[in-house]
């Protein structure tokens, strides 16, 4: 298999130049200025009347009436995967200009929990080119919430943490009809995005519904390369709804379309002709319950997402494939809080059931030969009923927190063929398998006049995903490898130690943040030369495989200081090691990382400067397909303006991405694949009241 980019191919330009440098090292001088002279002020004590306990993220998307909030982001219809980049925890493996896939904690899906208001949801797609992510849109989502390690185990069993996708609603305030049209343009690549929403709300009744529409065609890379496959189409229709019984008695519903066709994939071997999710739920809402217990919600959910690879539109296949996958799933959650002296409790039961099933079809060259099939999920039905609670206990200036998860999972592979198939390499294979799933955690915070610090240590495991346990031949294009999982996998086993402190003065802040995971068990694929391969031009065969442990350290040091009540400068600069138990470089962990912003905002008017760089890479693992990337330096930047017309707003924002049109890539960029070169961007968004 090869990977097909148009050009001269993927080979990175030298490192930045020497000036971009010095304006670099200009701006460290610049903010350690700031900070001295912030250091010889006043200390000021900022107070909380509810401490926050979480080591949370929320990237704020929009609001209700989302065509005035805009300003927050450099570019207001960007994709939510450039939004999800744009936040200090999570960084994105990129295999095109679509579907990029979530990491934090330098851990990818297997390790996180994704949710969309809480709504267990898998993708269909054995490569991972459909994270949960790409099936909602900025259109319909108000905030992500990212928690880190075992902070977001409310949401279901993890190792890295969970990302929560909260949909846009209204929520009964009476502002009657709501109108807006969004329109944008990009000229790197075409694309045209055009969206709106007709929203009504009142104090009985709410409806909002939202849809947006994408298409691009190809980027190209710094200097002008272009890089084929690279286009999309995408459409997103959303609708939410409540109903208010009674007072403190609420009836929700939320439908979600997400439908996404003719998508490259230049870093892959094979495209997507389609990618489909139709995403439901109901929820009842009740301010008092039983008892003492309020808050009390309760959610059903279903969704189902067809996903359809193939390489038709590939000049000179070896072979050509046909590759679909299933993934359909039902769940549920029940909560409530209670309120006790100074404890607030939460008490939650969910559980869900999937069932994920990919294919795959090989079609010779030679038409008298016959075509060659196989299960490449095996049907994989998974049941999985959990009960998570969690106590907050508010001292004078301090707060603890006590979380516990504890989850039965079930797996059972139904269709006779894809469980044969995989007793071929595992004879006493059983056809059904039950795991116990737990974590524990406990996080402490505190306040004082001059700083606030947070720490805690937590213990989590977690299942093997679909692939690691099931999955059969399944072609990784990174390292040119062949997959199969292994049923018998231990649970990952993760014990995880965190800390922050923020240090407010004045108009800086300052916080610095690490964590540290020793995960036992950690499951990664190791080569067995044993085994042929089965996909044409692989080098071999691995078979997913606990080693003994692994650690992960991530520490970041971010500063914001106002330089005027409109001035804003920020900064963060991130370093991330990963090793197993020989002392090998873990894959896709990232180099020393830093980045800045300028933001100018008054009344009316915003502005901003980006500046997104990180050093060569030097900690990589050619056993994994890794190589080295070099260091780079990239500029952004953005001018938005509020108009007022016929008592409408109109906000329009224009700006200009990667000023320099560097060619680079960075650790994330799947085979190496080239950034976006210049991107000149313009939107409009006009709220009709």
């Amino acid at each position: 298999m090869k990977t097909f980019i148009s050009g001269t191919g993927c080979l990175l330009m030298p490192a930045p130049n020497k000036y971009r440098c010095r304006l670099f090292f200009v701006f460290c001088a610049v903010l350690l200025t700031f900070s001295l002279t912030a250091q010889e002020q006043e200390v000021v004590l900022f107070k909380d009347s509810i401490l926050p306990i979480h080591l949370n993220e929320v990237i704020v998307i929009s609001s209700y009436q989302k065509a005035l909030e805009h300003a927050a982001h450099h570019k207001p219809l960007s994709t939510l995967d450039e939004y999800l980049e744009s936040s200090k925890k999570v960084n994105m493996v990129k295999r095109g200009a679509y579907a990029w896939e979530p990491v934090l904690n330098d851990m990818t899906t297997e390790r996180l929990s994704i949710t969309i208001d809480g709504m267990r949801i898998f993708g269909a797609c054995t490569d991972r080119m459909d994270p949960v992510t790409s099936y909602v849109d900025v259109s319909n989502v108000s905030d992500v919430h990212v928690a880190s390690g075992q902070q977001g185990s409310e949401h279901g069993s993890t190792i890295g943490g969970a990302l929560d996708m909260r949909l846009e609603k209204s929520n009964f305030r009476p502002l009657g009809w709501v109108t807006a049209i969004e329109t944008g343009f990009e000229s790197n690549n075409s694309a045209q995005i055009i969206g709106g929403e007709l929203n009504y709300s009142g104090e009985r009744f709410y409806a909002d519904t939202d849809i947006i529409y994408r298409k691009a065609e190809n980027y190209l890379a710094g200097g002008g390369q272009e890089v084929g496959f690279s286009q999309f189409t995408k459409y997103n229709l959303s609708v939410n709804s409540g109903y208010k019984i009674a007072d403190g008695q609420k009836l929700l519903a939320s439908f979600i379309f997400d439908e996404a066709v003719d998508v490259g994939y230049p870093a892959l071997p094979m495209d997507v002709s389609l990618a489909r999710a139709f995403i439901g739920s109901v929820s009842w809402v009740q301010d008092d319950f039983i008892g003492g217990l309020t808050q009390w919600e309760t959610k059903l959910y279903a969704n189902s997402i067809t996903h359809i690879m193939d390489d038709s539109q590939r000049p000179d296949v070896p072979i050509r494939m046909d590759m679909p996958g299933w993934s359909d799933t039902y769940g549920y959650y029940t909560q409530a809080r209670l309120l006790k002296d100074n404890h607030s409790f939460l008490f939650k039961l969910d559980g869900f059931y999937n069932r994920s099933l990919a294919e795959m079809t090989m079609y010779p060259n030679n038409p008298n030969e016959n075509a060659m099939f196989m299960l490449t999920w095996p049907d994989v039905r998974t049941i999985n009923t959990g009960v998570y609670a969690e106590d907050v206990w508010k001292l004078k200036e301090s707060t603890i927190k006590i979380s516990t998860r504890l989850a039965v999972q079930g797996f059972n592979l139904r269709d006779e063929f894809g469980f044969n198939s995989l007793r071929i390499f595992y004879p006493e294979l059983a056809q059904q398998q039950t795991r116990f799933l737990k974590s524990v955690g406990a996080q402490y915070q505190k306040k004082t006049d001059k700083m606030d610090f947070r720490g805690g240590l937590s213990f989590g495991d977690r299942a093997p995903s679909v692939s690691e346990g099931f999955g059969f031949y399944l072609f990784n294009s990174f390292d040119n490898h062949d997959y199969i999982g292994d049923p018998n996998l231990r649970n990952e086993q993760a014990l995880e130690a965190n800390a922050k402190i923020a240090i407010p003065v004045q108009q800086l802040k300052l916080g610095l943040e690490g964590n540290f995971f020793h995960t036992r068990n950690f499951i990664i694929g190791e080569i067995d030369p044993s085994l042929s391969t089965m996909t044409i031009g692989a080098d071999g065969v691995k078979i997913y495989n606990n080693l003994a442990y692994a650690n992960l350290y991530n520490v970041s040091l971010d500063g914001e200081y106002d330089i005027t009540p409109q001035l804003q400068l920020s900064g963060l600069v991130s370093y991330h090691r990963g090793t197993d138990q020989d002392g090998r470089n873990l894959p896709f962990i990232s180099p020393l990382a830093y980045s800045a912003t300028l933001q100018y905002t008054q009344q009316r008017f915003t502005g901003a400067f980006n500046m997104r760089a990180a050093s060569d890479q030097v900690n990589f693992n050619p056993e994994f397909g890794e190589d080295r990337t070099d260091a780079y330096m990239v500029f952004s930047l953005s001018l938005g303006k509020t108009f007022t017309w016929n008592n409408d707003n109109i906000f329009v924002k224009a700006g200009v991405e990667n000023i320099f049109d560097e060619f680079y890539s960075t650790y994330t960029d799947w085979n190496n694949i080239p950034r976006m070169g210049r991107n000149v961007f313009a939107t409009v968004s006009y709220a009709i009241n």
